[in-house]
């Protein structure tokens, strides 16, 4: 006869009843759940009991998607915008999380939580992407919002897990900029890229998480105003960095930003990060691939508000990667054909994924020289 004690040896260990869940993977929509998922439906609505669901589930619908398993559904937010209320709840220990989300059919969509922007445009049928988040207060607040006004605003899939009890952020590298710098999808194998997607293989995880926050077409006036850089002071500490580089849109006349303009919005950024005891990084956009002269030398000094983000480096006391003369040394040593296959096909300004490697990779090497990074 087993005793108590026999029978517990054997039995395998389980986690007490009232054991809080620190991991999650849901399944959205209103088709089959995939096996190991908890499906959620549109009509869902949050209650303590369970521990999540959609706050105002008027504002959601369910809509199929175009992948297989968690993708082949979603679920639609009908009402969105970052400080909306239509999100998707989850209790949560407070503590520090990792959560990787799969959107379903949309096109430069941004994934949102607590209030602030997380994933800027991800653009794909069943795109994928990761973000770490702090839990203070006890339940995660997430929603899919405009990246592009006019877009369907949709969730496939959502996982949550545990990194650790402490809802810290690990030390991050925060990175703000535009279209030669931000995320491009697939990340692993998209065709055109940004340095800032591609900075992590530079980076040891190990030493910083990278998070950016840049987007195609921004401006300096877009970035302060219009919540990426909200984002970033939300959670920017002591020991973090923030790399800033702006400029490239920012002269375009359609955009009405003077240099003069540009340079003391890029001011009021920098001295509100350096208020969180940060470290900010100015970085200057390289140039166009075609900017060689007859000797194949190539120059772009004359770029991108360049001259104003030096100075505003000099006068405000913060590191400066001169990135535009350093690619530009670069480039003169593989030639203009070589560098012109480190950029789109017939585009003479946005890298292609080699392209963007090379780009983090002479950024990675310079911080390394200032001592930035070892």
């Amino acid at each position: 006869m087993l005793t108590g004690c026999m029978l517990a040896a054997l039995l395998p260990s389980l986690p007490a009843a009232n054991a809080a869940v620190t991991s999650y993977k849901f399944d959205f929509g209103g088709g089959a759940v995939e096996a190991g998922y908890t499906g959620v439906r549109a009509e869902d609505g949050y209650n303590a009991s369970k521990g999540h669901g959609f706050n105002t589930p008027a504002n959601m619908r369910n809509v199929s998607a175009a992948g297989k398993g968690v993708g082949s559904d979603a679920v639609q937010f009908t009402t969105f915008g970052i400080k909306s209320s239509n999100t998707f709840n989850v209790d949560l220990p407070n503590g520090l999380y990792k959560v990787k989300v799969m959107l379903g059919n949309t096109g430069r969509s941004s994934v949102a939580a607590e209030g602030v922007y997380q994933v800027i445009n991800m653009t794909g049928n069943n795109v994928t992407d990761e973000f770490e988040i702090p839990i203070w207060d006890g339940q995660l607040n997430l929603l899919v919002t405009e990246g592009k006004v006019g877009g369907a605003f949709t969730l496939s899939s959502l996982e949550i897990s545990q990194l650790s009890t402490n809802p810290v952020t690990r030390p991050t590298i925060y990175v703000g900029g535009d279209s030669t710098v931000s995320n491009y999808y697939p990340l692993a194998t998209s065709i055109q890229a940004g340095w800032g997607q591609m900075l992590q293989q530079y980076i040891k995880p190990s030493d910083y998480n990278v998070r950016n926050m840049a987007s195609a077409g921004q401006i300096a006036r877009g970035f302060r105003n219009d919540g990426q850089l909200e984002a970033i002071l939300q959670y920017i500490k002591p020991g973090d960095y923030f790399i800033l580089q702006l400029g490239i849109n920012d002269t375009n006349p359609k955009n009405n930003e003077t240099e003069a303009e540009f340079k003391e919005i890029m001011r009021n950024m920098v001295q509100l990060v350096k208020a969180k005891g940060a470290t900010v990084i100015l970085s200057t956009p390289q140039g166009r691939a075609t900017d060689f002269n007859s000797a194949g030398v190539h120059n772009a000094e004359n770029r991108w508000y360049r001259q104003a983000t030096i100075a505003l480096a000099a006068e405000e006391g913060v590191r400066l990667i001169d990135l535009n003369v350093i690619s530009s040394a670069y480039f003169t040593s593989i030639g203009p054909a070589a560098t012109l296959a480190l950029y789109m096909d017939g585009d003479t300004l946005h890298p292609n994924h080699a392209g963007a490697l090379e780009l983090a990779r002479l950024l990675t090497e310079e911080m390394k020289k200032q001592g930035l990074y070892r």
